[in-house]
């Protein structure tokens, strides 16, 4: 199990502009930190960076296992969901398909993808291809893929805009069961989720 993220004076650049510089976070398991700034300040870059996905400017990102230091590739692989701005589902696969492939593709299985599809109230929806489902339906099929295979860091970029009052409701109990169990979540948002959370600035400029 992943038990920390640490984040060392981390600069992220777009083309010829920094988007900040000197960003130093350390996140443990149990808690959870929300990264708030103008659109453009490099939110979901520091994700991004987080994942893999983006190299940064200058700084380091590491990761602590149980036992002590893990590789970064080993991390991202094996105990990380990245969640973003795009619900990464395929449109001509049914609800079923895309949720049971992705879950067994990270580490689940066909009955914790079930489990997930009922926590998530998709079950009317699973024979329908995604391309029909809205938007509030696709983020609560993307969504979960976060209990369906469990990882302890979960990177969400703004994960409750498309989801009803209700729908947000539900989505923080499981946040907050994720954070009871030792996991950990960095969420980008606009507005606080509903749950405890630590918020961490980050700087920018709009329209970045």
């Amino acid at each position: 199990m992943l038990r920390a993220v640490l984040i060392e004076g981390l600069a992220i650049t777009r083309g010829e502009r920094r988007l900040f510089s000197g960003l130093t976070l350390t996140l443990r398991a149990g808690e959870a930190a929300t990264l708030v700034g103008r659109n453009g300040a490099g939110k979901t870059s520091l994700l991004r960076s987080v994942a893999g996905l983006l190299r940064p400017a200058d700084g380091a990102i590491a990761f602590e296992g149980e036992a002590g230091p893990l590789e970064a590739e080993t991390a991202r692989a094996e105990h990380l969901h990245l969640l973003g701005h795009q619900d990464g589902l395929k449109s001509s696969r049914t609800a079923w398909e895309e949720l049971r492939f992705q879950t067994l593709w990270t580490g689940g299985s066909e009955a914790s993808a079930r489990e997930a599809a009922k926590r998530f109230d998709l079950g009317r929806l699973l024979d329908l291809e995604v391309r029909r489902l809205s938007a509030g339906q696709r983020r609560r099929l993307a969504l979960a893929r976060l209990v369906a295979s469990p990882r302890s860091l979960w990177l969400l970029d703004e994960p409750m805009a498309p989801l009803d009052a209700g729908q947000r409701a539900a989505f923080g109990a499981v946040m907050a069961e994720h954070v009871a169990g030792g996991g950990m979540i960095l969420a980008s948002v606009h507005d606080p989720l509903p749950i405890e959370a630590r918020s961490v600035p980050i700087g920018g400029e709009v329209g970045a």
